[in-house]
């Protein structure tokens, strides 16, 4: 029997393949960074066929990493970045526009239209989001308005739309699968979370024609079979889920009042509400946690547009560093007396705030302010963030009391960012054993469906601690911090 799994964990960044064995070990890795467009102020593209040939190269050498043959692999799971929005040509599967990522915000004044006639408070009953350039739907929208004959060519159904999970899947199966998962589904601004379909009114409110649409699965489900030419051996793909949901998932908060946050190019904050949909009253997002066996589970979703690319921007902009992994030691020798804030606003404000116009900002600079201050003021700023959002999430939720802060991806790596974190919160913050959650989450939804893996609950008895920060600062200090971001917060909106 087959006893590898293999995660396909494609970011904003990198596309990333991880095999596992049936112990839920890392057996094997590829990964690939590929190329940020950003065409005008507050645009951001990506190329999906440098997209797709990353994956593929991630696949082969992650396999090849891990000594096996795809006829090894009893499934693969897809874990995706959330709302960056393709269509393509259903019969050459040549897409007609680069991809519009999720940070995207071209469409900020159909939004401001929007909003302006009345609509907002329709679609977030019907999806749980607010209208705003982050999700796919008006991305949908602005394709067909702006590509030559993308709408009549949609409208008599030769176009196919997809997040980058379905895109990927229509090209592992040879054009033969026109699939999503709840999840992503419930990120297009279409999708009507409560009854689990798309929904007519959200259509027409977008223009958006129902013919371009993928079939709704279950997270773990059959979305077909990968193309035998591609990898040796066709392989099952048994599972999907966006980013935020898989790791959702690969932390194991599976109960109701578990809350994970993940540090990737974005942060992404959510807390398990069970069968409840949660409908926020400060301004955070009710989303599908995850839909397994036809039940719906919902969650509260703080979302944070920069956090993990300040630190490539200190990087690949500014020179400061020549890694990633070189901020936090940087941060640690900088001035405890210089008190700067960054407000990485590089596109626009997500939650709490939801302001789309807002732009980055740095204060408190001084004439001895360098690199080192620079550095933590950006890795203070995911923290800050944070906070804000579980603030807004403890306001909304009534399902229990303090809950510990799960932590996952790129960032959590550092022990000084996620030490202030824990004094910011005044609150714990675990640090699991495996990092790489996301793709674990994606590979457990593969691995249960093809029976190589264990149900849910030894699942989560599996899950490991590798380290817990306690908070240790000065309520004072920790008041006064505070006091100086939310000052910096207030003049760099815009609404």
């Amino acid at each position: 029997m087959s006893e590898y799994i293999l995660a396909i964990d494609q970011g904003t960044t990198s596309s990333r393949a991880i095999v596992f064995d049936r112990d839920c070990k890392i057996a094997g890795v590829g990964q690939k960074e590929f190329t940020q467009h950003f065409p005008r102020d507050g645009w951001v593209e990506h190329d999906p066929e440098e997209i797709w040939e990353s994956v593929v190269w991630s696949v082969r050498t992650a396999l090849a990493d891990a000594g096996i043959a795809a006829g090894d692999v009893a499934g693969i799971g897809i874990t995706n970045q959330r709302e960056t929005t393709l269509i393509w040509d259903k019969a050459t599967g040549k897409p007609i526009h680069n991809a519009i990522v999720w940070q995207d915000r071209r469409t900020a004044g159909f939004c401001a239209e929007l909003r302006q006639a009345g609509h907002e408070a329709k679609v977030t009953e019907k999806t749980g989001l607010l209208v705003d350039p982050y999700f796919a739907g008006t991305k949908v929208k602005w394709l067909l308005d702006n590509v030559e004959g993308a709408r009549a060519r949609a409208e008599a159904g030769e176009l196919r739309f997809g997040t980058v999970d379905s895109f990927l899947i229509w090209r592992l199966t040879g054009g033969k699968r026109h699939v999503t998962d709840a999840t992503n589904a419930g990120r297009t601004l279409l999708f009507d979370i409560g009854a689990n379909r798309w929904d007519d009114e959200l259509l027409a409110l977008f223009e958006v024609p129902a013919a371009l649409l993928p079939e709704v699965k279950d997270c773990a489900d059959d979305f077909g079979v990968t193309d035998e030419a591609l990898f040796g051996a066709p392989i099952p793909i048994l599972g999907v889920a966006g980013d935020q949901h898989a790791a959702t998932i690969g932390q194991a908060c599976f109960a109701p009042g578990m809350l994970k946050s993940t540090y990737g190019t974005g942060c992404f904050a959510l807390l398990n509400t069970g069968a409840d949909m949660v409908r926020s009253q400060n301004r955070l997002l009710t989303t599908i946690a995850y839909r397994l066996d036809g039940v719906t589970t919902y969650a509260l979703e703080g979302s944070i547009f920069i956090a993990g690319a300040a630190v490539q921007w200190i990087r690949d902009g500014l020179k400061l560093v020549q890694h990633a992994s070189e901020t936090g030691p940087l941060a640690q020798s900088a001035d405890p007396n210089q008190n700067v804030y960054m407000v990485p606003a590089f596109v626009g404000l997500g939650a709490p705030w939801w302001d789309a116009e807002a732009r980055g900002a740095i204060y408190g600079l001084t004439r001895n302010s360098g690199p080192a201050e620079i550095a933590k003021a950006a890795l203070e700023a995911v923290c800050y963030q944070t906070r804000d959002l579980l603030q807004a999430m403890h306001k909304d939720w009534r399902g229990g009391g303090e809950t510990v802060l799960r932590v996952d991806g790129g960032m959590v790596a550092s022990d000084w960012t996620m030490q202030f974190l824990a004094d910011v919160l005044d609150a714990p913050v675990d640090r699991p054993e495996i990092l790489e959650t996301t793709a674990l989450g994606a590979a457990w939804l593969a691995g249960s469906r093809a029976g190589v893996w264990p149900g849910m609950d030894e699942f989560a008895r599996g899950w490991a601690l590798e380290h817990r920060f306690e908070p240790r600062m000065d309520a004072g200090e920790r008041e006064r911090k505070i006091a100086g971001w939310d000052d910096a917060v207030r003049r760099t909106l815009t609404v």
